[in-house]
């Protein structure tokens, strides 16, 4: 039952106009080549960032400004403006699925009616 439950909430997630608009933000960000090639140049400079920091070193002053222009960009450019957009309004949507998520398992936890079949 709180598998079907899960699977439904799921569902209904995925119809809201939220997720919609972040999917087709997605769909504009793969379409880009030049906002797509700043991805994809952030993503490998995070992870060589993460690799020193891992080996106990700080990255050179140069990789961590390439990295911050190529964000700063990405951010000003319209499609990367969409997305950060359309994430910030379905993360608002998850924050708050969470919390009631939250809220029924304390309900649930407090009762005495065992309602699992």
């Amino acid at each position: 039952m709180i598998w079907d439950k899960a699977e439904e909430l799921g569902r209904m997630i995925g119809q809201t106009p939220e997720y919609k608009a972040l999917r087709r933000a997605e769909s504009s960000l793969r379409d880009d080549t030049e906002a797509q090639a700043k991805v994809e140049l952030i993503q490998n400079l995070a992870r060589q960032m993460d690799e020193l920091v891992a080996q106990g070193q700080m990255p050179d002053q140069a990789t961590a400004e390439t990295y911050e222009t190529a964000v700063r960009e990405l951010e000003v450019s319209a499609t990367g403006q969409a997305y950060a957009v359309a994430r910030a309004n379905f993360e608002k949507v998850m924050i708050k699925v969470n919390q009631l998520i939250g809220q029924g398992m304390e309900k649930g936890a407090q009762s005495n009616i065992i309602t699992l079949s």
